[in-house]
Parts: C-alpha cells; sequence; structure tokens
C-alpha cells in the first residue's frame, strides 16, 4: 500500500518500520514534525529533549544500551549537539544511531543559513541525502545498516523541500523490536584520553572501509542519457535536475560522505562536460575539484538560498549555449528562461504576531519605556516588526540572557535600560544557563520570560515547563519562578502579560532594581485560547488611530467611514486594544 507522505512523515514512518525504539528531539523547524509523527507510534518510545544537545545524549545513551535510536534536530541545532555527537562518533554504537539534521536553504524560519554536510567529514561519519519521501523511509533503513555495520552514528540530512514536500511512499509492514543485550565495554564507550586514541585510529580506518561501500551502494546511481553534458546531484536538487533537463546524463549520490571517487571519476569521463548542482556550499564540487575533474558548479549557481527549476534552466541553458552550441535548450526551457526574468511581483506580506498574542503588549510597553532589547529565538522575535520594533538583537537560542551580561558588563551605561526577553521553550531550551551567568558575575540585568505556556512557534509542543510529556502523559511542571530563586535571583514577579498597567509598572520597578530580577508575563499562546472570548467592538471611534500601533492584525482602519473596524473573526477578546483607546471606543464584546 503507498501513501501520500511528507519527508518528515516518511522518516518516521521508517522509524516505525526499521525498529526504532527510542527517539528524542528539540523542536525546530523544519525538522518538527519527524517526532511529531513518530509519536503516533506507541511502540517507540519518543520525548522532546529540553534542547539538541540533550536530545543528541538521550540518544547515544539509547544506542549505548542496545536500542535503534533517531534524533533529529534543524540545522542549528547540530552546532549544539556537536559536543557529543563527535565523541559518539569515536566511540561508535551499539543499536544503530541515526542524527536527522534538517537544514533550511533560503533561511525560511532560521536565523542563520548553514551547510550542515560538513559536519559529516567533520565528525568521520557517514552521510546520506534522500532525494523524495520514499527515499527518506528507505534511508533510515540504509543508516541504521550502516551504523551497526560500521559502528558509528550516521547523518541523515535533509532539507526543507525535502521535509516538507510530499510523495508517494510505499508502506511496509514493522520489524520486530529488538534490544541488543547489554555488555559493559569502558574502552569503547568511556572515552577517556587513553581510549580515545585507539578510536581516533579506528576513525580513519572505519572511514576508508565507508569510502569502498560508497562505490558500491545503489544509493549512488548514474541515469546515462546525452553525453554532451552530465550532472552530479544530490538531495532535493535531483529533482530540480531531472525536471529542468530531462536530457541529462545524472550522477545522482546518495551517499555524500564518503564520496565514491571512482564512481564520479567513470563518469566524467562520460560527458563532454560536467556540472555539479547542489545548494548551498561548493561541498561536493570541491572534493570533485580535488580529484582533478573539471566541473562547473558554483560559477553558475549561487552558494546561498534554495535552487529552482527555473534557475537552473536559467543560468546552465544560457552556459551550455553560449560554451557548447550545439547544445540547445528545449523551447519549452527558453519560454521558461524568458517568464523567469520577470520580475516577481507578488505583494510583501512580512510576518506579524497572531490577533491575541500575549507578546504584543509586553513589547507596547517596553517600546513605551524605550528600553533597550536583548531578544531571542521563538514568536516573539516578530517584536521586531513594526509598529512595536521593540527589540535590538537577537542571536541564536537562549542567547538574550548571556547578551544582555554582555553589553552591561560591556557598557555599564546600560544598567537600568535594558531588558533581555526570553520565551518559555527557549528558556527551558538554554536561557537557564545564561540566567546562572547573570546571578553569578553579579549583573542588574533584568530577564523577562514570556512564558505562553507551549512551544508555540514550531506548532505547539510540549516542554518541561508545560506538565506534558511528547507522548501526552503527565509529567511534573518546572516552576520558573522557583528555578529563578534556586539560581540565586532575589527578584522573582509573575504578571499577567493582558494587564498592561502591572507589566508597565512592574517593568520599571525591576529595571531600576541595582540586582538581577526575573518577571514572568504569563498568558497562554492565543491559539490555543482562541474562540473562547467575545471579540472586541468599536462604536464612536475618534479616528485617532492609537490602537494601530499594537499590530494587531484583527484591527485595520476604515478611510472612508473614518473609523477602526474590528475583523471579528480574527479577534480573540485579549483586550489589550480596549486599554490603549484614550476613548472607550473599543469595548469588550457584548458589554
Amino acid at each position: 500500500m503507498k501513501a501520500l507522505l511528507t519527508g518528515n512523515e516518511a522518516i518516521a514512518r521508517g522509524a516505525y518500520e526499521y525498529g526504532i525504539s527510542v527517539a528524542a528531539a528539540y523542536p525546530g523547524t523544519p525538522s518538527t514534525e519527524i517526532l511529531e509523527n513518530i509519536s503516533k507510534y506507541p511502540e517507540i518510545y519518543s520525548q522532546w529533549s529540553p534542547n539538541e544537545k540533550v536530545a543528541m545524549e538521550v540518544g547515544v545513551g539509547a544506542s549505548i544500551a542496545g536500542a535503534r535510536t533517531l534524533v533529529a534536530m534543524k540545522h542549528v541545532g547540530v552546532n549544539v549537539a556537536a559536543d557529543p555527537l563527535f565523541t559518539a562518533a569515536y566511540s561508535g554504537v551499539r543499536g544503530g544511531l541515526i542524527l536527522v539534521s534538517a537544514d533550511d536553504p533560503g533561511m525560511h524560519s532560521s536565523q542563520n543559513e548553514q551547510d550542515n554536510r560538513h559536519y559529516a567529514p567533520f565528525a568521520k561519519i557517514p552521510m546520506l541525502e534522500p532525494s523524495d519521501s520514499q527515499e527518506a523511509k528507505d534511508m533510515v533503513k540504509l543508516a541504521l545498516e550502516i551504523s551497526e555495520t560500521f559502528d558509528t552514528p550516521v547523518l541523515l540530512r535533509i532539507t526543507t523541500r525535502i521535509a516538507h514536500s510530499q510523495s508517494l511512499v510505499e508502506l511496509g509492514e514493522p520489524m520486530e523490536r529488538e534490544i541488543k543485550p547489554y555488555t559493559k565495554d569502558a574502552k569503547k564507550f568511556v572515552m577517556i584520553p587513553a581510549h580515545a586514541r585507539t578510536r581516533r585510529v579506528f576513525l580513519e580506518e572505519r572511514d576508508a572501509q565507508l569510502a569502498t561501500f560508497s562505490e558500491q551502494s545503489a544509493a549512488n546511481f548514474v541515469e546515462m542519457r546525452q553525453q554532451s553534458f552530465g550532472i552530479i546531484t544530490s538531495g532535493v536538487s535531483y529533482q530540480y535536475v531531472k525536471e529542468a533537463f530531462p536530457q541529462a546524463s545524472v550522477l545522482r549520490l546518495g551517499i555524500t560522505h564518503p564520496i565514491p571517487k571512482q564512481k564520479i571519476m567513470d563518469f566524467a569521463n562520460e560527458v563532454d562536460t560536467l556540472f555539479v548542482v547542489e545548494e548551498l556550499e561548493p561541498y561536493l564540487e570541491n572534493q570533485i575539484k580535488a580529484l582533478g575533474i573539471k566541473v562547473v558548479g558554483k560559477d553558475l549557481l549561487p552558494p546561498y538560498g534554495e535552487l529552482s527549476v527555473s534557475l537552473l534552466q536559467k543560468n546552465l541553458g544560457a552556459y551550455l549555449n553560449v560554451a557548447n552550441p550545439s547544445v540547445a535548450v528545449t523551447t519549452e526551457q527558453s519560454n521558461i528562461m524568458q517568464e523567469v526574468q520577470q520580475p516577481f511581483t507578488a505583494p510583501v506580506r512580512p510576518p506579524v504576531m497572531c490577533p491575541g498574542c500575549p507578546h504584543r503588549g509586553v513589547f507596547y510597553v517596553i517600546k513605551q519605556l524605550k528600553l533597550v532589547v536583548s531578544g531571542d529565538i521563538g514568536c516573539y522575535t516578530l517584536g521586531t516588526m513594526p509598529p512595536l520594533e521593540a527589540m535590538d538583537t537577537c542571536i541564536c537560542m537562549g542567547a538574550s540572557i548571556s547578551a544582555a551580561v554582555g553589553m552591561e558588563k560591556a557598557n555599564p551605561e546600560l544598567a537600568g535600560k535594558l531588558v533581555a526577553v526570553i520565551g518559555d521553550s527557549t528558556f527551558m531550551h538554554s536561557g537557564v544557563t545564561g540566567l546562572m551567568d547573570v546571578v553569578y558575575n553579579k549583573t542588574a540585568a533584568t530577564i523577562i520570560i514570556l512564558d505562553n505556556s507551549i512551544t508555540a512557534m514550531t506548532g505547539h509542543q510540549y516542554h518541561p515547563g508545560t506538565g506534558k510529556t511528547l507522548m501526552n502523559e503527565d509529567s511534573p511542571t518546572v516552576d520558573f519562578a522557583a528555578l529563578a530563586k534556586s539560581l540565586g535571583v532575589r527578584r522573582v514577579a509573575e504578571v499577567d502579560a493582558f494587564d498592561l498597567e502591572t507589566v508597565k509598572k512592574v517593568i520599571q520597578e525591576e529595571v531600576a532594581a541595582p540586582e538581577p530580577s526575573v518577571i514572568i508575563a504569563r498568558q497562554p499562546c492565543a491559539l490555543m485560547l482562541k474562540g473562547q472570548t467575545e471579540a472586541v467592538v468599536c462604536e464612536d471611534c475618534k479616528a485617532c488611530r492609537v490602537c494601530l500601533r499594537i499590530g494587531c492584525p484583527a484591527l485595520s482602519f476604515d478611510e472612508e467611514g473614518k473609523t477602526v473596524v474590528v475583523n471579528k473573526p480574527l479577534c480573540t477578546g485579549c483586550n489589550v486594544c480596549i486599554q490603549i483607546c484614550k476613548f472607550g471606543a473599543l469595548r469588550k464584546g457584548g458589554a
């Protein structure tokens, strides 16, 4: 039986079919749905971890205990998990261990763009790259077999288009889950220097064995067509190549570390002009050039952003016609090339906070107080957008608090003018360590934890502060106030995020205090409460437009009628706008 699955769903299905017993992750787009779908299979223990480093360590431990294991994260998460990953490359595995890295070319939902293929040769672990959902599932099996055969974690690298695109997948029956018998093996799993030195040699021997495997693997295959030009590619780029140049000969690499050098040289000898089509860095291109092979790649294609069919046809097609007039693109391709040269006229739709978002009022107050804001990653990052524009920095997960320490230490005049904002999930991820630093290094930083009781931006995942696990079981709930006090913060305040007067008063008091303080601003995510309250109504509007300064999508202005209009289907009745209207024109629905 076949089913239409996204790449993320297919990886989850592969975990179910091929004997994965443990799965761990921290949610991050585009990887989030992998664990959400794995959690639908009760045969697999699955969990959200506070951050990616913890998830990786959970995975390594499960593998050592004998279970087939999968760990998933977005590309920047691998930076967080790199420490245990690199040591796990030394220790190897007992049960097969897969790390899924979901890269985000084009930065659809990320603070940077990085090509995580480089992690594979860096850590000296094998890497697989599926080109569609069927391969995403199949490569879970292949990765587990490689992992257990060659005693190594395996990097399964996908990109946003693979993660979220759908294609047909053949479903199979699950194999029996086995936990290998545990036996102590300190020389393998205790990486003291004496043991690690032995394993360091093993890494080189393993890489050589994997190179031989890569030469013979069906995951790397040739589709030979016309010989005037050939293309080496991998991942989703293979799909673009097939659509853009159906007449081209193609070497598709499913194993991109180690690369099959002899297979590449043989293919290069069969074609007149050789291209490498790959997103982001010239990862394959540089390795192929190192083999002494003339190849065209990043001369024509950008080392950033996503590729597309039209981009390939435009750039490679133009090169082929100029460099080799006997090689012509088809009429259809020529038409597409002309189309892609037309300006893109779709209207720009900047992201905004949801109607009723509890973060909006806090940022409105912060802007009123003209504070410097050290920001973080999450829904609240949108506080940097107009009309709020209430954020000065945003670096990475958990960095708001520690960056505020640095800002205050570097410029003491900022003390009393500076706040760090962080969401509840991000605080769990890696904000706690920053708060320790605030106390330990004696700063007067004010930390505002925007607690909407969920990991909202990635789609409502639980975390240790929510009282629920991924498998929907009740669990102890982290008490943010008690945690802050246990770290040495003496000033801890809890406020209703919708009570603007109180929010303003508390922020003023805590920023003025000459010691660390934590403000916990609470209201659940608006999407969790939508439809539970009456929409706001507007009557006798004075057309001052002050309410529009909070940037709520549920409010607009009717120029002809000279009045603010409330979009009732959007309005959640948070009543923040009512507190801002000086004329009482905005009122509670039903009042």
